[in-house]
């Protein structure tokens, strides 16, 4: 089904007719249907939900698996190696207009939503509105009819701080993994990835506590107002990120030990570490403008 020009790869190599495409629309069915009836107290959809999990990320391991053989059969030459990078490239992409969405959403709220509260014909529906952003002004809810219950907002000190320097350590980490790599050092990286690995393990472990202490000392949840909705819809889904990212990781980490990929042939490991570089970042905008502004 393809050409060879260099050796025994492929100039581009065409796989063959795959159920796995196919398998993973109808497990994404389930997860979709599940959840759907769920959140409307149907009691089958849990298991909907379970099921099409179940079958997605079986679908998911088996694909992954498939493409593995294929890269270390020596099917992938040039060509596929483009792919891959584009593919990478844009997908980040994709998911810096997705981060950007919710960072306009933050700056469109404290910019424009409520100070425009605050205009004249407002404060006649609302008086006494404090057209303030809760991080501004101790104790200011923004709640112009008294309906979110007090809460605190969350400060920089210190599980946001010890959170960034875990991740900025992680990215050095992986760099010299990476370089590492190059200079056929294998068992320096592998050991510098494990401790990539445990770092992102460790910062989810001190969001999960972060958590825990919004809700239970400082009454922050999401139903806080614009404040508790873009804090949580921010951090929680840079912690889901973080979690695909330190995933990522781990598995080619499990790739090293196999002896899996060469000083000059392991894209497999840069779109990884492209992934976790991109989380950093995303990581040191939020850490400025949700917990010091």
């Amino acid at each position: 089904m393809s050409s060879t020009s260099h050796g025994t790869t492929p100039h581009y190599y065409v796989p063959e007719p795959s159920p796995f495409p196919a398998l993973a629309s109808l497990g994404l069915f389930f997860v979709i249907l599940g959840a759907s009836q769920w959140i409307n107290d149907i009691n089958w959809g849990k298991y909907s939900l379970m099921l099409g999990m179940v079958i997605w990320l079986g679908v998911l391991f088996k694909w992954f698996s498939a493409s593995v053989t294929e890269s270390e059969s020596g099917l992938y030459g040039r060509k596929i190696d483009l792919s891959f990078r584009w593919s990478m490239s844009w997908f980040i992409f994709s998911e810096v207009m997705f981060f950007g969405a919710f960072f306009s959403a933050l700056w469109w709220a404290r910019v424009h939503s409520v100070p425009m509260l605050a205009d004249p014909e407002n404060a006649l529906l609302w008086p006494g509105f404090k057209a303030v952003w809760p991080s501004m002004a101790a104790g200011t809810t923004a709640s112009p009819a008294g309906i979110i219950e007090p809460f605190q907002t969350m400060t920089p000190f210190w599980l946001p701080t010890i959170n960034t320097a875990l991740l900025l350590t992680s990215g050095v980490t992986l760099t010299i993994a990476h370089h590492a790599l190059i200079a056929n050092q294998r068992a320096k990286t592998i050991a510098f990835m494990w401790l990539t690995v445990a770092l992102g393990i460790l910062f989810l472990g001190v969001q999960g506590y972060e958590y825990f202490h919004a809700y239970q000392d400082l009454n922050l949840k999401l139903t806080s107002g614009m404040y508790g909705s873009t804090f949580y819809m921010l951090t929680g889904f840079h912690g889901f990120h973080v979690f695909v990212g330190m995933l990522m990781l781990l598995f080619i980490t499990l790739r090293l030990q196999k002896g899996h990929f060469t000083s000059d042939k392991h894209f497999g490991f840069e779109g990884a570490a492209w992934y976790w570089h991109f989380v950093d970042v995303v990581w040191l905008g939020l850490y400025v403008l949700v917990y010091w502004l």
